[in-house]
Order: C-alpha cells, then structure tokens, then sequence
C-alpha cells in the first residue's frame, strides 16, 4: 500500500513538471501532432520538449534535434514513433536520465510474436535504465487536475471525480464528450495499453491514493496479476468504490481483447466470482458502468436498502416500481405519519402508496418541494426517485391563460421553471440522502440539462436509475461488510 501517491511509478506520468514529446511535428493530421495538440488545448503549465530530427520549431515550440540536447532532464517521454524507433528512443532517453514515459507506438505483443520479440527488447531497455512506461499500444493519460490530455482527442470539460484504467486506449478519449454531457468527467484516466511495465494493478494503487478521484472504474480485457489485484481492491473499496466492466467474458469477446491489446482473458464467471470476493461492483455495460460512477461518486452509500419513488403519472411509477423490484430493491410502505403530511398536500385522487402518485397537486411547484420534503422524511426513505415531466410549453400555456405576453413567458417563465429545477436538485443536499430522476424527455430539455448541471443524477428512464441506485446500496453493503471484517 502506498504510504504517499508520488510513491506511485504512474505519479511523473499523470502529474508531469516537463515532458519531451517525440513523433510530433507541424503536419497537424499526424497522429503525433495530434497528440501534442490535445496536450497545448488543455493548458498544460510544464514545459514541453519537442524532439524532432529536422524541424526547428514544432506547433510554437523550440524542437530539439535529439535528447541529448534538450537543457533538462524531463519528467516524462511521449512516444508516438514509428515501431522500428521505439527502442533505440527509449535507450537514448536512458541514456539521458528519464524515468518515465508512455509509449503509444503498437506493433508489439498484439500483433503477434514478432511484436512480442520487440516489447522484450523495450524491457531489456527499460530494467537497464529503471523506466516504467504506460503502453506500448496505448493512448496514454487524462488527468483534468493537471491539465494533461496525451489523447487524440481534445477535453473541454471541467476536472472531474471519475477514476479510470482501461486496457482500451481510445475509450477513455470517447467518452470525453459523453460525460461531460452528464455533468461528468474523470479525474485521471490511464490507457494500460499491453502493460509491459505498468498494468491495471498499478493504475488501481494510483486511483485509489488519488485525492481527486471519489469512484474508480475499470475497462477490463484480462488480469495477469489477480492476486495482487484482489488484494489491492480490497484494501481500496473500504474508502471508495470500484466499478468494473469485464468486456472479455464471451468467446467473441476473448478474440477482440487478444488482439487489441494481446490481453489473456478468462470465462465470465471466473471474474464475476473475483470481483464479487474483494468488492468490487460488475457493470454489463459502459453505460451501466458510468451510470454506477455517477451515483456513487456523488452520494455517501445508504446502509440500507428502501426506495420511495414520487410521480404524477401512473404509468412511469408503475414502470419504476417494475425497475426496482426486478432487481430486487425494496419499496417501503409509508408512515402514517408522512400519509398525513401528504394529506395536507394532494388531492384525494392522489395514491399515498409507494409509488407515490400525485396525479394533479394543489399547487403543481410543491412537486418539486413540499411534497418531497415529505416524503425524504419517511424512516424508510434511504433513496428519492422522482420523475420529471416539466416541457417548457406546458407552462407557456398556463402563463398565456394568465394573460401573460411571450416576452414575459420567455423570461419570467424560464426563470420560474430553472427554480424549481434548481430547487429539485438541492433536495439531496438538503435532507441528506441521495435524490435521483428520471424522465422520458431529451437530455437536452432545459429542466434536466439544468437539473444535471447543477449536480443531480437524472436517467432517461427508471430502469438505468434502478441499476445504479442498487449499485449505490450495494456499495453501502461491502462497505459495511469490509469494515466490519476489518474491525473484527
């Protein structure tokens, strides 16, 4: 276990002071180019060491010819190099005293033996020198804290809490966009690539010191190390939680893995068995496995199970209440207490069960505060579900009725509406228990984009929020568990 995180071989490579970058030059469409330029876009404060054997000058920066002439000895190498140069690069950053790199060059152990001749000879290098490297085959490193981006692709999101190791290097650049769409992103973010110095084991030691990162999430094609990786999760999952996808588990799914990255996988069951053992939570998706990133990076975990879902429409309570108890989640009874709190609020044609169904409130805006307020106070309420079906026109309508002329409706009536969506999303903070929505409207609706800006989970239907709230629970258990254990 690490006693500090600059302990970590992966600390110089996620948090680098200087990096020479080698296969960049001023022909933008290379890939090293590329690689440099999502570098500069997110504002990387260290220097930056081109090295280029003709190229004076390389995207605004002084190119050096080669490394024994750069003025200092960087931090980190950046390889993005043809094959052939791969190794005789990494004796001459040897040579020059660097430590660190991420070698994104392929042409190694995925591509056959001939591949796996030539990562021998990258190793042989690096024990010579005392290297570790991310890669080769690999993409490299996201880390929103620091400012560096080594990816194809350019981040324009703020630092996020989301931890990840992927043996898959250009998944981590897809989902930039993808979570940031949900309020997300991650905090560091390694491509493991074919872990010839550094593997996934590692990344999770790093992650789990990571101050930044509240859930760790992994993209698994094969273990090489699985005891230390067991014993390394179960030391973690007591502070924060694991989520992981095992993307290798089927016979077509072995083949891709073996040759993308050369990754050894195993049957199903096998890790399913494994991840169950040291706590760590099985996603059957990427979208599942955000979905669980998402919640359990953003609420303490309940210590027990019980949902009470609030509605105004029959139909998508039922739909709810289906979500959670095929998976097996408890929906409470009410007190009578919180009945009669209700009473003051509905109408009689309200259902006081759980599902809670408002059907038409004395005032709709209690929708979003009284009527929850009341229910978040129910003993039995550890998770809040409540659906949204706010469309903007439906509160033009009532406004022109009320005489109301479209300027006013545009801003009065937008303001009201981010109101109550703003108050929405306060319920957590509030009342202390994790508040989630969900709603068959677009993402983009105003209501919820504000709702999920302002650091509210909300799903496009209830059996995505179901799947994550379990996880939420779920994490609360093996918590529980471990310290218990630990105690013991």
């Amino acid at each position: 276990m690490l006693t500090s995180i600059e302990e970590s071989p992966l600390f110089p490579i996620a948090n680098p002071k200087s990096i020479a970058f080698f296969g960049a030059s001023n022909n933008i469409a290379s890939m090293g180019s590329n690689l440099l330029a999502s570098v500069l876009a997110l504002g990387y404060g260290g220097a930056i060491y081109p090295v280029h054997p003709k190229e004076t000058e390389v995207q605004g920066l002084k190119a050096y010819g080669s490394v024994s002439d750069l003025p200092v000895v960087p931090d980190l190498a950046v390889f993005v190099i043809p094959t052939a140069l791969a190794v005789p690069t990494l004796d001459e950053c040897g040579r020059k005293g660097i430590k660190s790199a991420i070698i994104v060059t392929a042409g190694f152990k995925e591509v056959g033996k001939e591949g796996a001749a030539r990562e021998m000879e990258l190793l042989e290098v690096a024990n010579r020198y005392g290297i570790r490297f991310l890669g080769p085959n690999c993409i490299g490193v996201i880390n929103t804290h620091h400012k560096l981006n080594t990816t194809f692709m350019e981040h324009e999101g703020s630092p996020g809490f989301i931890g990840m190791a992927s043996q898959s290097g250009s998944f981590i650049t897809q989902m930039f966009s993808y979570l940031d769409r949900l309020g997300l992103n991650f905090s560091t973010g390694f491509s493991v690539g074919n872990e010839a110095t550094i593997d996934i084991v590692d990344c999770l030691e790093y992650l789990g010191a990571c101050p930044n990162t509240k859930v760790i999430t992994l993209y698994i094609e094969g273990i090489r190390r699985g005891r230390a990786f067991m014993e390394k999760a179960r030391q973690i999952v007591r502070k924060k939680p694991i989520v992981a996808y095992y993307a290798a588990g089927s016979e077509t799914g072995k083949k891709a893995g073996k040759s993308h990255t050369g990754a050894m996988a195993g049957p199903d069951p096998i890790y399913q068995a494994m991840f169950r053992q040291c706590g760590i939570i099985s996603a059957s998706s990427v979208t599942e496995l955000f979905d669980m990133a998402w919640l359990l990076g953003t609420f303490s975990p309940p210590s027990e199970d019980g949902i009470v879902i609030q509605t105004h429409s029959g139909g998508p309570g039922t739909e709810a209440a289906d979500a959670c108890g095929r998976l097996g989640l408890t929906l409470p009874s009410l007190s009578a207490e919180t009945r009669k709190g209700l009473g003051e609020l509905v109408p009689h044609t309200a259902s006081m069960n759980n599902p809670v169904d408002i059907t038409y409130s004395k005032d709709p805006m209690h929708y979003f505060n009284e009527i929850p307020a009341v229910l978040l106070k129910d003993p039995g309420c550890r998770c809040f579900l409540i659906y949204f079906h706010m469309p903007f026109q439906v509160i033009s309508r009532a406004f022109r009725k009320m005489g109301w002329t479209e300027d006013m409706i545009a801003t009065r009536g937008r303001e009201l509406l981010m109101g109550q969506s703003n108050i929405a999303a306060g319920l957590s903070e509030r009342y202390k228990k994790p508040v989630v929505g969900y709603t068959y409207r677009g993402m983009d609706d105003p209501f919820i984009k504000n709702a999920v800006k302002m650091g509210m989970p909300v799903f496009p239907g209830p059996q995505r929020a179901a799947r994550a709230i379990k996880a939420l629970f779920e994490y609360g258990h093996i918590r529980t568990k471990q310290l218990g254990e630990r105690a013991a």
